[in-house]
């Protein structure tokens, strides 16, 4: 599943295309708006919200869509091939005059209303890249539950918007407490220090140049990720083989030796 700084990426590109300009061609090919017709409208703005993408339009009105694991944005020039998937996957086509945004396997598309916008993401926590970001109450919103696994915590949208599981397991290391261990386990300290490691990470990670997530600051092949993905690879701190285990249905990483606390 994308993760809130790939969503960031999606809303420049879209809105740098979409921004100020009118729609000349708008199909939403989803039964419940298909006759919804957008063409002649100004698109406002592209905004990101945590996982979510609100465009919004002229006449009070916005595009909520959402990637979940399959999802894309695509942007394409006037007369350019849309590369992206078969056709019967598209689900949105937003164009103007010199440029065309296409939505490929979007799970979550929906047209309503932009004064209603908080029904469908006003559930979120604060937003590791947006301006309502708040270390504090990010770190209050995970302590509120402290028997819960700090993975577990890390995903849960309501307390911090954009973790995925990249960044649920890289962060976990960061810690130095496995993804398992309870909340409330944590020094008092922790956890405003933990949700400042996660704005950092996502922040670095925002740059429009295509290129491989990067959690370590290390430019070396092969070394952009201190555990996820690496299992029965070297942890890159210590050397000792990173495990991986289900955590909530997703596979978990984590290194056995840097990282204390429970395990499955």
């Amino acid at each position: 599943m994308p993760e809130g700084d790939s969503i960031r990426r999606a809303a420049t590109r879209l809105h740098a295309v979409l921004a100020g300009r009118v729609l000349t061609r708008s199909d939403l090919r989803v039964p419940r708006f298909a006759t919804a017709d957008l063409t002649g409208r100004v698109t406002l703005d592209v905004t990101p919200r945590g996982k979510h993408l609100l465009t919004r339009f002229e006449g009070g009105l916005t595009l909520h869509s959402h990637l979940r694991m399959d999802g894309a944005w695509h942007v394409f020039t006037s007369g350019e091939k849309w590369r992206g998937g078969p056709a019967h996957e598209i689900r949105a086509v937003l164009g103007t005059a010199d440029h065309t945004a296409v939505g490929y396997r979007l799970p979550v598309l929906e047209l309503i209303r932009t004064a209603e916008e908080d029904r469908v993401v006003g559930h979120l926590g604060p937003d590791l890249l947006g301006p309502d970001w708040d270390p504090d109450l990010a770190a209050a919103r995970l302590l509120a539950a402290p028997e819960r696994a700090l993975g577990e915590a890390l995903l849960d949208q309501r307390n911090l918007a954009g973790v995925g599981n990249i960044y649920k397991a890289e962060l976990c290391f960061l810690a130095q407490v496995t993804p398992w261990t309870p909340v409330g386990a944590l020094p008092e300290s922790a956890l405003p220090r933990l949700a400042a490691a996660a704005h950092r990470l996502l922040s670095a990670n925002t740059g429009e140049r295509p290129g491989p997530r990067n959690t370590t600051g290390s430019r070396r092949p092969g070394q952009d990720l201190f555990v996820y993905g690496r299992t029965h690879r070297p942890c890159l701190r210590c050397g000792t083989p990173v495990r991986e285990a289900p955590q909530d249905g997703r596979p978990t990483y984590w290194c056995p030796r840097c990282q204390q606390g429970p395990t499955p």
